[in-house]
């Protein structure tokens, strides 16, 4: 017996399998819409242009760099027998480190790429000194190499990237300029796509077939129009690839270079803390000693004066002194904390939780170490939670917060995470040894990594990264 169930269920399956179909319909029409909008506006568009232009310039910068190179370095080691073919090889490796930064800034200009700037280049006394160094300039020799690469990639982008905008131009205006008869000038990568016949009118001309075979070059025209983005970004593409490999500074650059700055970053840091430990005691801590001093000194001398005594008076200037020795006593304390914290004698672990409780947001802690971490990087760790706590309470109008602190392959990872406001971001004003910006020198000065996401309307997650052991 057939339940009369059936024919209602059956119908319900039927109307959602529709609303999945028409749900994917939509779907893949809006996404048909957007990638049509994209290809329809790409040729018209900044980045477009730009990267033609970088293409237009590389190329025949490529052409001389490379003749230049070529000629002066065969020069040079022909004449290697003698002292004059080193200075030929050592001026070819300087105009390569020059050639090089021309491409690094047309690439800056034309297309926004950011690449490093290798470090200057200093020569030793001496014209010897200079040969030397010359000889010896990595960065020279590698600008060399992308120079060798750079004529191939700039023969690529002639034949797959300009043609395509050169044949468009040409079979655009081939009903206009050329007619029946005439061969469009097309070349590259167009041409051996759809052959050297197609392009020729003569073969077609006469009859209703040359003027089809017109209409066909056109529609061709428009199709190279709205790929040629496509073909010029893509050459472009891979130029960007080599030039971040060989223009940029080696990984041995980089290195020294970072530690140098994070050695300089801890030299003003540490600078700047005497500075504030200087202020603070001098201007703090010493003024309430002198006044201590002198109330204690005001007291002997009452007590001395026996035959006009006044107690109240002696016990008043006590008791001042008795406050302001206390008052003392707190502000040793605190900047004694500011240099190292107190809670850091019973572990991390025991620190942040002191921090966690402080805190004025309801703050979650947890955290896992099977090993400790030396006292630089511990105090380096608290110091960031206590900032970025300090940020958690006044700035992200949060409810909650949690602090995460794990330990894995001699890495110690914190993370503190609010569900505030968001909009945090790393400000360089002020003093640098305060706020976001400070923490990242903090933690850069360890070989630490400090990251922020923190989108609009939140939540705010900030990982800081550092070494077990520095």
């Amino acid at each position: 017996m057939t339940s009369p169930q059936t024919p209602s269920t059956a119908a319900q399956l039927r109307e959602l399998f529709k609303q999945m179909v028409n749900v994917a319909t939509e779907d893949r029409a809006d996404r048909f819409r957007e990638v049509a909008l994209v290809i329809w506006r790409e040729p018209f568009a900044r980045r477009t242009w730009s990267e033609f232009s970088f293409v237009a310039i590389g190329g025949p910068l490529a052409a001389v760099g490379a003749a230049f190179v070529a000629c002066t370095l065969w020069a040079g080691i022909l004449l290697t027998i003698t002292f004059f073919g080193l200075a030929i090889v050592a001026l070819s490796v300087r105009g390569a480190r020059g050639i090089g930064g021309w491409h690094r800034q047309l690439a800056h200009n034309l297309l926004g790429e950011d690449i490093a700037e290798p470090e200057p280049f200093v020569a030793r006394p001496g014209f010897l000194g200079w040969l030397q160094s010359s000889l010896r300039d990595r960065t020279g020799w590698r600008s060399m190499a992308y120079i060798a690469l750079k004529l191939p990639l700039a023969i690529l982008a002639i034949v797959a990237g300009f043609a395509f905008w050169w044949d468009a131009f040409f079979c655009l205006a081939f009903p206009v300029l050329g007619g029946r008869g005439n061969n469009v000038p097309a070349f590259g990568a167009p041409n051996l796509l759809f052959g050297n016949g197609f392009f020729s009118g003569g073969q077609f001309s006469g009859g209703q077939f040359g003027f089809l075979h017109e209409v066909a070059i056109f529609l061709v025209g428009i199709l190279l129009f709205f790929a040629a983005p496509w073909a010029v970004r893509g050459v472009v593409y891979l130029d960007r690839r080599v030039m971040r490999v060989m223009l940029a500074p080696d990984a041995l650059s980089v290195r020294v270079r970072s530690l140098e700055e994070a050695r300089a970053q801890t030299v003003d840091t540490s600078a700047a803390t005497l500075r504030r430990i200087e202020r603070d005691l001098h201007d703090g801590t010493q003024a309430q000693l002198v006044a201590l001093a002198m109330r204690l000194g005001m007291a002997k001398e009452k007590l001395d004066d026996s035959e006009h005594l006044d107690l109240d008076q002696v016990r008043q200037l006590v008791g001042d002194a008795h406050q302001g020795a206390k008052e003392a006593i707190v502000d040793l304390r605190d900047l004694a904390r500011g240099i190292h914290p107190p809670a850091l004698d019973i572990g991390l672990h025991g620190a942040l939780s002191t921090l966690a409780a402080r805190c004025m947001v309801p703050t979650e802690l947890t955290a896992t170490l099977a090993e400790r971490p030396t006292p630089a990087i511990e105090a380096i760790a608290y110091f960031c939670v206590a900032e970025l706590l300090a940020n958690v309470a006044q700035h992200a109008q949060a409810s909650r917060a949690s602090v995460a602190c794990t330990e894995n392959s001699g890495w110690l990872r914190i993370v503190v995470r609010d569900d505030g406001q968001g909009g945090a971001q790393l400000s360089r004003l002020g003093s640098s040894s305060s706020g976001l910006a400070g923490l990242t020198d903090r933690v850069h000065a360890v070989d630490g990594r400090l990251a922020i996401e923190s989108p609009p309307r939140g939540p705010t997650v900030v990982t800081v990264d550092l070494p077990l052991h520095a």
